[in-house]
């Protein structure tokens, strides 16, 4: 199993932050190889909203379904893939000022395939690695 978690300040207001994480619309804006991620209904996450997502990762193409099973509005949400690969996670919104908040992205991923499991230390590298590259760009296309 691979599991981390992400965590970085951004130099806005938690509350724009939120606005940009918690609307799976927005993830190809700021999550590299997100080319679709089709969230029904559109908008801000409540429990129950679906996705589709279409990404890029480690040279491979991959469909996930997913669903939001918990929100606390304006602060966080969890998630669960459907179908796809074997996730779950959550997104943490922690206002840390008037103009400042931590932005923390929360991932558990279970390999299924050998071949998988047998890259899963290279496979946790890219991913942490891709992760702090998200939360770098979510935090300029939210400062500018």
């Amino acid at each position: 199993m691979i599991e981390l978690q992400e965590d970085g300040e951004i130099a806005c207001p938690a509350a724009r932050v939120w606005a940009v994480v918690a609307d799976y619309g927005q993830d190809p804006r700021w999550r590299k190889g997100v080319e679709t991620m089709a969230p029904r209904p559109e908008g801000i996450v409540q429990v129950g909203t679906t996705t589709a997502e279409v990404m890029r990762f480690a040279g491979r193409t991959y469909r996930n379904g997913g669903e939001v099973i918990q929100v606390e509005p304006g602060r966080s949400f969890a998630w669960r893939t459907t179908s796809g690969i074997d996730a779950e996670g959550g997104r943490l919104v922690e206002p840390l000022g008037e103009d400042r908040c931590r932005f923390t992205f929360h991932v558990r991923v279970t390999p299924r395939a050998t071949s998988e499991r047998l890259l899963e230390p290279a496979l946790r590298w890219l991913l942490r690695r891709s992760i702090r590259a998200d939360v770098r760009r979510l935090a300029c296309l939210c400062v500018s």
